[in-house]
């Protein structure tokens, strides 16, 4: 595992049912390389699909740490409603996780690993001729892929800062699917080629909001400062987690809208970081705005950003008093 890619082993098994129309089945264990669909399943062809990341940590004690699994559960729930998918039952998808990590509980690794929890949702209906209309069927499944870090705590990200694109269909940002991910694709792919850049910084129309797969913060050594939600961005759990450690720890947070103007002013004396599931809090470096290079902070270190990035995951380690109520342990 520790030469794999991230997020491509898996366990051997995953946790599996299926809705019929009317109920959910009883959930059962099936391998988790193989899943049994025909050519015309409707999520093969109109998308019909949302997805959960989050994570689980072996503690010292031994045993495991899922974060904040019954907010992952509910944004599930909300993607599949936005979607017209079935809605997965609460304590039936709370226990496909904790009963697939329970079974093979000595496969999550120590930290800095993980064990990367994704709960999958998918439209079934065979038909092709249902592009207008909502799957009656569908398939969960849980796969859980044991990782270590997506990006090293010590990381400094070159991004661009992008006026001109959204990141995907503004009133379906909020959505965790596959189709947001893949309309942003092209964008970072050419701004990678274009400027040598790992991600892209989505500012339509000057307004910062958020990159292809992760939320953006604005830290200095008083403040976390970031934009409030709205529909056309991700309702980060990890972005969540942040703001309220950093209030903890003293810091001031402030939710407002960002412009691109304020943010590269910001950075010359300030820091700016990513925060997802995977990179947890990644510290960007640099930054391509209007053709130029800037660096963060003049090049400095991100200390308020690791300051952050540590104190959450010693929360998920059990290393840190879980005041905030987020640990399901198993």
């Amino acid at each position: 595992m520790a030469n794999a890619e991230f997020g491509t082993v898996f366990f051997d098994e995953m946790t599996f049912a299926t809705y019929d129309g009317e109920k959910w089945s009883e959930t059962s264990f099936v391998p988790s390389d193989k899943l049994p669909l025909h050519p015309a399943t409707h999520v093969l062809h109109y998308a019909s699909t949302c997805f959960e990341g989050m994570k689980a940590f072996r503690a010292a004690d031994g045993k495991i740490n899922i974060f904040r699994l019954d907010d992952h559960v509910k944004r599930m729930q909300n993607s599949a409603r936005c979607l017209h998918l079935p809605v997965p039952d609460t304590e039936q998808l709370k226990a496909m996780i904790i009963d697939i990590l329970a079974k093979h509980r000595d496969e999550v690794p120590a930290f800095p690993g993980s064990a990367y929890i994704r709960p999958t949702l998918i439209g079934t209906d065979q038909s092709i001729g249902r592009a207008a209309a909502p799957t009656r069927t569908a398939m969960l499944y849980v796969l859980i892929s044991p990782v270590g870090d997506y990006f090293p705590a010590d990381a400094k990200m070159r991004v661009l800062l992008d006026t001109e694109h959204q990141r995907c269909a503004p009133h379906f940002g909020s959505v965790k699917s596959g189709g947001n991910y893949a309309s942003a694709l092209g964008l970072i792919l050419s701004a990678k080629e274009k400027y040598n850049t790992a991600q892209v910084i989505f500012a339509p129309g000057g307004d910062v909001q958020e990159t292809g797969a992760a939320n953006c913060l604005l830290i200095n050594d008083n403040e976390v400062l970031t934009k409030p939600l709205s529909s056309e961005f991700l309702p980060g759990i990890t972005r969540d987690s942040l703001l309220q450690v950093a209030a903890k720890l003293g810091y001031k947070v402030t939710e407002r809208n960002i412009q691109a103007t304020e943010l590269i002013e910001w950075i010359k004396t300030g820091e700016v970081a990513l925060s997802g599931t995977a990179a947890v809090l990644a510290p960007i470096g640099e930054i391509v705005y209007e053709g130029e290079t800037h660096h963060v902070k003049q090049g400095g270190e991100p200390v308020n950003a690791k300051r952050l990035r540590k104190y959450l995951n010693d929360v998920q380690q059990g290393l840190e008093e879980d005041s905030f109520g987020w640990i399901t342990r198993v």
